[in-house]
């Protein structure tokens, strides 16, 4: 009896570990509970499996494989790991342009380890989402000499030249209107467009759902508006990725998606002809959003544990290197990667 509830119950940790990893594979943005997942620490799908594997080694040795397994299985495709190589055949092909994105949060926290993050990083483009008051402080200093374009929250900085700098709304829910910048930076004679995108944050939504703790009667309108939320995000995807259909040369879309690369936003950009650079040459989890979360309720846990910022390209720039930055300057940590300017994206007649 003992062994056949060992089994059951380590069946079932398998079967969740499976349902979890089909959901994602479907996009979590298909269905309410596996989007409010994703926005959860992913490790905690592993306590089940640290708390069986001791019991079932004691009771059914062989048995302890499977709990074992569902803890890889989450340490892995559940929470997004990444080890890339980088091809061969990119680092020898052409000359590397290094872009960085970054929801800044201008102004609300301590600029020196923003601007010391700049120095180390030393990217060629940087793409910056709530940097409304930009034109004040220490980063104004050390712009100086770049080529700067600053509307409403977007700031795109360039040691190249900027022309052909749009602003377009995006669709919003609120009265408050919501837009992404596009650009066109010219490096080396070449003609790069640029997007530069922040899309609707999840934070109101899922605030929503403490209110459940009052009672379950919360609980039909907090999915509602959660949903809401989802599909806010979707839509204003699907609304920059009718202006990259349109594109016909290499192109940048780069920013705060508040989405994981599982998701339909990302999906929606990728089907538009673009790669994530963390997924093409990123190592580890690459996680850029959390560590300010549980500040004030759980000080000693500073982790990142959501990848939402995201720096995605036409095939004519292939990433090399990618990788995120600091947590001491922004709620988001910066995402920089290192593109080779292979053969540009073919014009369509």
């Amino acid at each position: 009896m003992k062994l056949n509830l060992l089994l059951a119950i380590n069946a079932a940790y398998i079967v969740l570990i499976a349902a979890l990893t089909v959901l994602n594979w479907l996009g979590p943005d298909r269905f309410w509970m596996a989007a409010l997942n994703f926005y959860l620490p992913q490790l905690i799908w592993t306590l089940p499996g640290l708390l069986l594997t001791p019991i079932t080694f004691r009771y059914a040795r062989p048995l302890a494989l499977l709990p074992l397994a569902g803890i890889l299985w989450v340490l892995g495709p559940v929470m997004g790991w990444h080890w890339s190589w980088p091809p061969r055949s990119a680092v020898a092909s052409g000359p590397v342009l290094r872009v960085m994105t970054w929801n800044i949060k201008y102004g609300k926290g301590d600029l020196a380890p923003l601007v010391n993050e700049l120095r180390r990083s030393r990217p060629d483009i940087m793409l910056f989402q709530d940097a409304q008051k930009v034109g004040k402080g220490p980063l104004t200093d050390f712009l100086a000499g770049w080529q700067v374009v600053n509307l409403g929250q977007y700031v795109v900085a360039s040691r190249y030249p900027i022309s052909a700098v749009q602003l377009h709304e995006l669709p919003y829910q609120e009265e408050k209107g919501e837009s992404f910048l596009r650009c066109s930076v010219s490096v080396n004679s070449r003609n790069i467009s640029i997007y530069n995108v922040h899309f609707k944050t999840p934070r109101w939504s899922l605030k929503a759902f403490r209110e459940v703790q009052s009672g379950a009667w919360y609980l039909p309108p907090a999915i509602d508006f959660f949903e809401e939320n989802v599909m806010t995000r979707i839509l204003q995807a699907e609304r920059v990725a009718e202006f990259l259909g349109q594109e016909r040369g290499d192109c940048i879309v780069a920013g705060d998606f508040n989405s994981p690369d599982q998701s339909l936003v990302c999906e929606i950009i990728r089907s538009a002809g673009f790669a994530d650079a963390f997924t093409q040459s990123g190592r580890g989890y690459g996680y850029t959003y959390g560590h300010n979360v549980l500040q004030y309720r759980v000080p000693s846990i500073r982790a990142s544990w959501m990848r939402i910022d995201h720096i995605m390209t036409t095939s004519g720039l292939k990433a090399q290197r990618c990788w995120v930055g600091t947590r001491y300057a922004s709620d988001h940590r910066p995402v920089t990667a290192d593109f080779v300017l292979t053969n540009p994206r073919k014009t369509l007649q």
